[in-house]
């Protein structure tokens, strides 16, 4: 058996997996993050570690399996992130995770020095402070008697992985969301590094994903109720395991997207992708010689969560599928929605960017904003969909994966609006933890290979475009461009 964690945004994901990677069960533990006013958003890093001890116990109990039967541990993790460590490898302050971006004066510093073209092509990704690069320069500049106890450098699942191991590593699809790498080189950038004054022995070594890191230690034996000398395989970032967990290993794999907090359209590719609107990014894949060129929104379901707090207060079950029954009984015509909730990557890259209802009337309800809310997101991904498009990658089928891909109304619309059958996979909300699943089993040498990833879930929905409704979304994405370019101007300017 396996054990593989997925450290999102809201919680450990800790799920149990035959050795060859089929989904047995999964519990999920939760823990909070503390956002505020000016782009702040963190983490206790302690709370992903007390998070995999208790979601590890949970699993085991659950499932009734015994701890010896364990083979392997693998990890997913939340990318992007800046978590920083005192010489003992203790975080020194709380995690700033993907969704902060304090560090705009930080990434518009690193622009000048390097420019944003160069840069861009050099790193497969705008310098801009959803990154970790600029976040650490951040705590430097603002937090100084803090910066000068950091020795070491990191993202979730390599502290995590330190703590059970000894051993901190990163690998290549983390080290690439950074802004730190060089993508061609496989490396850190020493020309980045500079530029941002910042010393390379502050990152981690980069090594193989599918590496085994070590053997458990005995203390975190002991905090997860597994086996000491269990061995712990090191995984990689949600992005590029979500992309495995779905099955898509190389460019004949076609398109998915990921409706989770985040959201994004990703392919695999055998070269990164440089986009000349810089719309899009591109990962290191888990899978060697492999990227994932993605575009990725910071509010996609997290958009979807904000109006079901706002609308409907509370965490009863159903929620969600109330509000969406009734928001596909409307037409929204007129009303649009901006998901820029926490500032906006792909396709804009604007830490200013608000969110926002354009065109409310008196006759709207609940179930008009909620369907604004989902076109939206819908809108915004179709600006990233028609990125790839223009690049050479069709983008004709979309396997669908994220909590959100259980919304039949979501992924009709997505289909409506990109004009693309879109597919909601057997595997919905645990694609990272698969995805992580496989890779360990790669590295235990459980399995020869991922090749292994196609045949772990199968298709059990289909959503094909109506030809009326994609013209009609087409002119009327064009309006939500509009609305979008006419309002940036007075992003900068409000008073935030």
């Amino acid at each position: 058996m396996i054990i593989a964690h997925d450290l999102g945004t809201t919680g450990d994901k800790a799920s149990l997996h035959t050795d060859d990677g089929r989904l047995v069960a999964a519990v999920t533990q939760s823990y909070d993050t503390h956002f505020g006013p000016g782009g702040v958003a963190e983490q206790n890093p302690d709370d992903w570690w007390t998070a995999v001890g208790t979601a590890t116990r949970r699993l085991l109990e659950h499932t009734g399996t015994p701890a010896h039967q364990v083979r392997a541990v693998g990890f997913s993790g939340q990318m992007m992130g800046a978590v920083l460590l005192d010489a003992a490898h203790r975080p020194v302050r709380p995690a700033l995770i993907w969704a902060d971006h304090r560090s705009a004066a930080q990434a518009d510093a690193l622009n000048t020095a390097l420019g944003e073209q160069a840069a861009y092509r050099l790193l497969g990704h705008r310098v801009h402070p959803t990154y970790s690069l600029t976040k650490v320069c951040w705590v430097r500049e603002h937090e100084p008697a803090v910066f000068a106890r950091v020795a070491h450098v990191c993202l979730a699942k390599d502290y995590v992985v330190h703590r059970l191991t000894g051993t901190l590593v990163t690998d290549p699809s983390d080290a690439s969301s950074t802004n730190a790498y060089d993508q061609a080189a496989g490396t850190w950038s020493a020309e980045v590094l500079a530029a941002a004054g910042l010393d390379p022995a502050l990152f981690p070594p980069i090594v193989p994903a599918t590496t085994v890191v070590g053997p458990l230690l005995a203390s975190a034996a002991e905090a997860t109720g597994l086996v000491a000398g269990t061995p712990v395989v090191l995984g990689g970032g949600d992005g590029p395991l979500a992309a495995l967990g779905a099955g898509v290993l190389d460019p004949t794999d076609g398109a998915y997207t990921y409706l989770g907090s985040s959201s994004w359209v990703s392919v695999s590719a055998a070269a990164p992708l440089h986009d000349p609107g810089m719309r899009t990014m591109t990962f290191d894949h888990v899978v060697p010689g492999r990227y994932v060129p993605t575009a990725t929104m910071q509010a996609g379901g997290a958009s979807l969560e904000w109006a079901a707090d706002v609308l409907r207060p509370g965490r009863e079950p159903g929620r969600f599928t109330d509000l969406t029954r009734a928001a596909a009984e409307v037409d929204t015509a007129g009303l649009y929605f901006l998901p820029h909730l926490l500032g906006e990557r792909s396709p804009y890259w604007n830490a200013a960017a608000a969110g926002g209802f354009v065109g409310l009337a008196r006759h709207h309800t609940q179930a008009h904003l909620t369907r604004a809310v989902l076109e939206g997101v819908a809108f915004n991904l179709a600006t990233c969909v028609r990125a790839f498009r223009e690049a050479g990658h069709p983008v004709d089928r979309v396997d669908a994966i994220g909590g959100g891909a259980a919304s039949d109304l979501w992924l009709q619309v997505l289909a409506d609006v990109w004009g693309a059958t879109v597919r909601r996979r057997s595997i919905v909300e645990e694609a990272n933890s698969l995805g992580a699943a496989v890779t360990a089993a790669v590295g235990a040498g459980l399995v020869d290979d991922f090749a292994v990833a196609r045949q772990l879930s199968e298709v059990t929905a289909e959503f094909t475009p109506d030809a009326d409704r994609h013209r009609d979304y087409q002119r009327r994405h064009e309006v939500f461009l509009d609305a979008y370019q006419r309002l940036e101007p007075w992003f900068e300017r409000r008073d935030r």
